[in-house]
């Protein structure tokens, strides 16, 4: 098996290389290859990549991330959420090859407190939502097999995140606010890597399993509980903090006005990916522990 994935210096793009190796030959590109096209900016450049490559897989961990820079950067976020993935997904129907794409909980208005389903409408408050949606329209009217992933508040032990920034933070200053009005699941980029292994596997097999899938770990939080779960586990194994986990004051979403809106309710019902494939999500608590225990071994 042939697999070209996209984004690869990416949060999940460098987990899919791990994932992903052991299932054939792998072609990774980012947007600054130089051997071959992996700009999405370019979707002219990707199409001749594509061909060139010949892939049986074509997986895209690209995307426009920057939530608050796309409210005034419409265009390019909608050049690389949804205009490269469609003409990827174009080629992917002229190859007969799959294409693996990554969406998001923002394609949903974030109202209630149930956990989304696959089959909810959406209604994206951003335009990162909504060309994110684009995009797994696009893809879908392509008619070529897929798997899309929904996924939310996605983390890595590599680059920035959310606990990286809350240690950094607790330990610099006097004081924390922390969101209390946004729950979901953290979510880690190796547990997306390895059941898209697990899913191109079986999907090739019983190519009936394309579709649109739910993809987060198990259980719920705040960014408030998520930030006192970090500090806590900072705690116990001996990092010097100026801000202990009780002293986090809880604030609304309204204490920190942003350009791009952010959903209240990023819960997603994963009950369709995990019948479907058979597989178990694990706790959100297991995978920071994991990360957490990685990064702070790097400290000094």
């Amino acid at each position: 098996m042939k697999i070209l994935l996209f984004g690869k210096n990416g949060q999940v793009g460098w987990e899919l290389q791990r994932s992903l190796a052991p299932l054939g030959e792998l072609l990774a590109l980012d947007a600054d290859s130089q051997e071959m096209c992996g700009d999405f900016t370019d979707a002219e450049g990707l199409i001749r990549t594509v061909r060139a490559v010949a892939p049986d897989v074509i997986v895209n961990a690209a995307a426009h991330t920057a939530v608050d820079r796309a409210e005034s950067e419409p265009e390019l976020a909608r050049a690389i959420n949804a205009l490269a993935p469609a003409a990827l997904a174009q080629e992917a129907r002229r190859g007969n090859a799959w294409l693996i794409h990554y969406s998001t909980d923002y394609v949903f208005d974030g109202s209630g407190d149930l956990p989304w389903r696959e089959t909810d409408m959406t209604a994206p408050l951003s335009v990162y939502g909504a060309t994110k949606l684009e995009g797994e329209q696009l893809i879908q009217r392509a008619g070529c097999r897929h798997l899309i992933f929904r996924t939310s508040w996605v983390y890595g032990a590599r680059g920035g995140n959310f606990a990286k920034t809350m240690l950094r933070l607790a330990q610099e200053r006097d004081s924390l606010k922390v969101i209390d009005d946004q729950v979901g699941a953290p979510t880690g980029a190796d547990l997306l890597a390895d059941v898209t292994a697990h899913a191109i596997r079986a999907a090739r097999q019983r190519p009936e399993l394309a579709g649109l899938y739910h993809l987060v770990a198990a259980g719920e939080t705040s960014w408030h509980g998520y930030a006192r779960f970090v500090l806590e586990f900072a705690r116990r194994t001996g990092v010097g903090l100026k801000v202990e986990p009780e002293a986090i004051e809880a604030v609304p979403t309204s204490a920190f006005p942003t350009p791009a809106k952010r959903p209240h309710n990023s819960r997603l019902d994963t009950d369709k990916l995990r019948r479907t494939l058979g597989l178990n999500m694990p706790h959100w608590q297991y995978g920071v522990t994991r990360m957490l225990s990685e990064i702070l071994e790097e400290q000094p």
